[in-house]
Formats: C-alpha cells, sequence, structure tokens
C-alpha cells in the first residue's frame, strides 16, 4: 500500500491554532467550553486547552517529584475539534491567511477581516 506523500517526506502538518490562542471546543464532553491553547502537539495535529479535557493521573511518589496521588490534568485534544476565537470579534471563526504590504504572512478572521495577532505580537 503507498505511503502518503507527507510521510515519505516526514512533514510536519500545518497547525494554524498557536499557543496562546483562544478556541472553542465544537465535538465531546467539553463542548462549548473556552479556553488559551497552552501546548502544540504537532506531530499528532493535538492542542492541549487549559482547563479543557481534564483527567485523573495517578502518580507514583519518586525522587524529585512534586505531588503523588491522584492529580487533574489537561490531556491533548484533537486540532479538529476546537475553533479559534477571534480577539477581535469574539466570535469563533475560520482564519484566512493573507500577506500584508510589507511582505510579512498574517491570520484574518473571516468574519471581521482584522488581522488575529500572533504570540509575539503581544509582548
Amino acid at each position: 500500500m503507498p505511503r502518503k506523500q507527507a510521510q515519505i517526506r516526514k512533514m510536519r502538518p500545518k497547525m494554524s491554532i498557536r499557543r496562546g490562542d483562544e478556541v472553542v471546543v465544537l465535538t465531546g464532553k467539553d463542548r462549548g467550553k473556552r479556553g488559551e491553547v497552552t501546548r502544540v502537539l504537532p506531530e499528532a495535529n493535538r492542542i492541549v486547552i487549559d482547563g479543557v479535557n481534564i483527567v485523573k493521573r495517578h502518580l507514583r511518589r519518586q525522587p524529585g517529584s512534586l505531588q503523588a496521588g491522584i492529580i487533574d490534568m489537561p490531556a491533548p485534544l484533537d486540532r479538529s475539534n476546537v475553533m479559534l476565537v477571534c480577539p477581535n470579534c469574539h466570535r469563533p471563526t475560520r482564519e484566512a491567511r493573507t500577506v500584508l504590504a510589507d511582505g510579512s504572512h498574517v491570520r484574518v478572521c473571516k468574519h471581521c477581516d482584522e488581522v488575529i495577532p500572533t504570540r509575539h505580537d503581544h509582548d
């Protein structure tokens, strides 16, 4: 069975959601919840959202470990189950990519046509 081109070339999938973006969950037990993306896993096409998809993890006591016992932690969600929330119009939106006059590539909201800032634009 032939493999896909991306698997042959070991290409990293393009992630339209970045760390620090606000997203809304579309499916699953946490549908409708909003949260900030804390971690992006492009190889698995998954993201970790703060306060969403909380699972209980049983940890053993280990040297240097902060805590032993049962802890709550957010588990990764598939990228297809969330939607980006525009920071300008505060609506879940798809994004477009465009090139500005200075040659920089930016993400643009499909509803309000405003630029969606990346994390280093905030600082």
